[in-house]
């Protein structure tokens, strides 16, 4: 009884957070959103972030001023402190499942010079995110359907994982994974062909 009543409670506050998101934050489509969940849109363009029926997004997306797009297709669930950071275009499938602690990131963020990256972290604390990726490094990322991305896993720029692939337990995945492939490690490398049933 009391553990129905504290489900209940917990819901409706999860519920409220959902709503409040839906109207603070910009994005397009549906999504359960809870305590846990950010979404920095910095570009203010709700097409720029879409968001597929029923997902339970609890970590963070991010899209940033100079350019970025994120698609999550149907029934995905995003893990607790994983990150969406994009500054070219994430697509991520449906039926897909993002453990916790995963970085999916498809820009440098910064640029590979060192002097360049000074002067740019310089120009962005007295101007903000920049709207102009300039010389910072961007490459799509796409996890087709039925894709798992385990735990504080790591997915970079340029990456392709293929329908129904595993990303095991901190790996680092700098290449793309075939479908139906269980890959593991830094740097991420097959481990395991899967069945297709």
């Amino acid at each position: 009884m009391l553990y129905r009543l504290l489900k209940r409670v917990k819901d409706n506050y999860n519920k409220k957070i959902s709503e409040k998101a839906c109207k603070r934050w910009t994005y397009n489509g549906s999504g359960n959103f809870y305590a846990t969940s950010r979404v920095e849109n910095i570009q203010k363009d709700p097409n720029k972030i879409r968001i597929g029926d029923n997902c339970h997004i609890r970590g963070e997306l991010l899209i940033f001023a100079y350019g970025g797009e994120i698609t999550i297709g149907n029934n995905c669930f995003i893990g607790e402190g994983s990150r969406i950071w994009s500054g070219e275009k994430v697509e991520i499938g449906s039926h897909v499942l993002v453990s916790h602690n995963v970085n999916i990131i498809d820009t440098n963020s910064h640029e590979m010079d060192h002097q360049l990256r000074a002067k740019g972290f310089v120009d962005m604390l007295e101007n903000g995110h920049p709207k102009d990726k300039t010389h910072i490094e961007t490459k799509p990322i796409v996890i087709k359907d039925y894709a798992w991305i385990s735990l504080n896993a790591a997915i970079l720029k340029g990456v392709t994982i293929g329908e129904g692939a595993i990303v095991a337990a901190g790996s680092v995945v700098l290449e793309d994974v075939e479908p139906f492939t269980l890959v593991g490690g830094n740097p991420a490398r097959v481990l395991k062909r899967l069945d297709q049933k």
